[in-house]
C-alpha cells in the first residue's frame, strides 16, 4: 500500500511557495482522528479512579473543544462531498491507504457521544445529553458497521493491496464496532426496563464479537505485511499505535458489559465480571508489550529524522482506550497496580495529544496542511 495524504509528511515549503487559502479537496476522513483523540481525552479523564482537583473541568474543556472540533469538521467534509465528488470518490474507491480511514469517522462521532453523557451532562444537562449520545451512538454505529463491512468488500473486489504490504492502518475499519460495543452501555441505564435494556445489552454484545474477531483476523495480516515489508515510511511509524487500540478498547468493552449486565442480566453478569478480570488483565499485559515496542521504533524513528504528519494522531486514541481499559481494571479489582498503570498511560496520553495538537496547529498556521499553493 502506498502513502496517500492522509500519511503523507510534511515539506518545507519553498520560498517562493505560500499558502493561499484551504483546499477542501484535500480533506480526508484521516482528520476525523483529531476529534478522536481529543474525545479520548476528555473519557480519560472521566475514567480515571483517581480524583485530582480540576480534573473533571478539564475532561469537560477538552470534550467541549472535541465536540466543537467534531461540528466543524463535519461541516467541513459536506462541503467536500458536495464540492469535490471526484476527490471524495476517489479518496473511497481509488486510494486504499486512504479509504482505511473511513473508520475514523465513526469512532470520532461515538466518542463525543460517549463524552456528551459522561462529562457534558454537567454543562448541558442530563435530558439533552442522553439524547445527543443516543443520536451520536445511533449513527456512529451504523457507520461503523458499514465501514467494517465496506471497506473489507473494497479491499477484496477493488483496491490494488497485498498482504505483504499490510500495515496497522488496516484495523482502523474494524475496531469502530468495538468501540461502538464500549460506549453503548452507558445508555443501558437510561432506556426502559426490560427488553429495551436487554436489547441494547446483546446489541453492544454483538458488536464486541464483529470488532473482536475482525481484529484477530487482520493483526495476522498486519504483522506479515510489517515483517515482511516493513513500513513503507518514515511517516507511518506512528501507526504502530494502533494495534493497542482494539487491545484496550476490547477489555474497556467487556467492563462497560459487565456493569451494564447486573441490573439487566444479573445470570450472565455473575459470570461476565470475573471472566472480564481475566481477559483485561491478559490483554492489557499484551498491549503494554506492544506499547513498549511502538514506543522503542517511534524514538527511533524520531532520531531518523521523522517529521509530523497526521499521522501522529495515531498516539492519542490507541493509548486513551489503554486508559480507560487500566482504569476499568482498577474499579473492578481495586488493585492500586492498575490505578497507577491508568494514571501513568493518562499522562503519556496528554503528552501524545500536545505534541499531535501542536504539529496541526503549527501546519495549518504555515499552510502546510489543506493549503493550495500558489507561487
Amino acid at each position: 500500500m502506498s502513502t496517500s495524504a492522509a500519511v503523507r509528511p510534511l515539506t518545507r515549503p519553498t520560498a517562493r511557495t505560500r499558502a493561499a487559502r484551504f483546499d477542501l479537496s484535500r480533506l480526508g476522513p484521516n482528520w476525523y482522528a483529531t476529534v478522536m483523540g481529543t474525545a479520548i481525552v476528555a473519557n480519560g479523564a472521566a475514567a480515571l479512579p483517581v480524583r485530582l482537583p480540576g480534573l473533571i473541568g478539564f475532561g469537560e474543556v477538552m470534550w467541549a473543544l472535541g465536540l466543537t472540533a467534531l461540528l466543524v469538521l463535519a461541516a467541513a467534509r459536506l462541503v467536500h462531498l458536495t464540492r469535490h465528488r471526484a476527490a471524495a470518490r476517489a479518496q473511497l474507491l481509488d486510494e486504499p491507504a486512504t479509504a482505511v480511514f473511513y473508520g475514523c469517522p465513526p469512532m470520532a462521532l461515538l466518542a463525543v457521544g460517549l463524552g456528551t453523557l459522561t462529562l457534558g451532562s454537567r454543562v448541558i444537562g442530563t435530558g439533552p445529553a442522553v439524547a445527543v449520545d443516543a443520536v451520536l451512538w445511533g449513527v456512529g454505529t451504523l457507520y461503523a458497521l458499514t465501514v467494517a463491512a465496506g471497506i473489507p468488500y473494497l479491499m477484496i473486489t477493488r483496491h490494488p493491496v497485498s498482504v505483504l504490504e499490510a500495515n496497522p492502518t488496516w484495523l482502523l475499519p474494524v475496531v469502530a464496532p468495538l468501540v461502538a460495543s464500549a460506549c453503548g452501555p452507558a445508555l443501558v441505564p437510561h432506556l426502559p426496563a426490560g427488553q429495551p435494556q436487554q436489547a441494547l445489552l446483546y446489541g453492544c454484545c454483538a458488536l464486541f464479537g464483529v470488532g473482536l474477531l475482525a481484529t484477530l483476523v487482520l493483526l495476522p495480516v498486519v504483522f506479515t505485511g510489517l515483517f515482511h515489508t516493513k513500513l513503507p515510511a518514515l511517516a507511518l511509524t506512528p501507526s504502530l499505535f494502533l494495534v493497542l487500540g482494539p487491545l484496550g478498547q476490547s477489555v474497556t468493552a467487556v467492563h462497560q458489559l459487565a456493569d451494564a449486565a447486573r441490573p439487566v442480566l444479573p445470570g450472565p453478569a455473575s459470570v461476565l465480571l470475573p471472566l472480564a478480570e481475566l481477559y483485561g488483565v491478559a490483554v492489557l499485559g499484551v498491549a503494554m508489550l506492544w506499547l513498549a515496542v511502538a514506543v522503542t521504533a517511534n524514538l527511533r524513528a524520531r532520531r531518523a529524522g521523522m517529521p509530523f504528519a497526521m499521522t501522529w494522531w495515531a498516539y492519542t486514541f490507541p493509548i486513551g482506550t489503554c486508559v480507560t481499559g487500566a482504569a476499568a481494571l482498577a474499579r473492578h479489582t481495586g488493585f492500586g497496580g492498575f490505578t497507577g498503570l491508568a494514571t501513568g498511560l493518562y499522562l503519556l496520553l496528554l503528552v501524545a495529544w500536545v505534541l499531535a495538537a501542536r504539529g496541526t496547529a503549527a501546519g495549518l498556521a504555515r499552510g502546510r496542511l489543506l493549503a493550495r499553493r500558489t507561487r
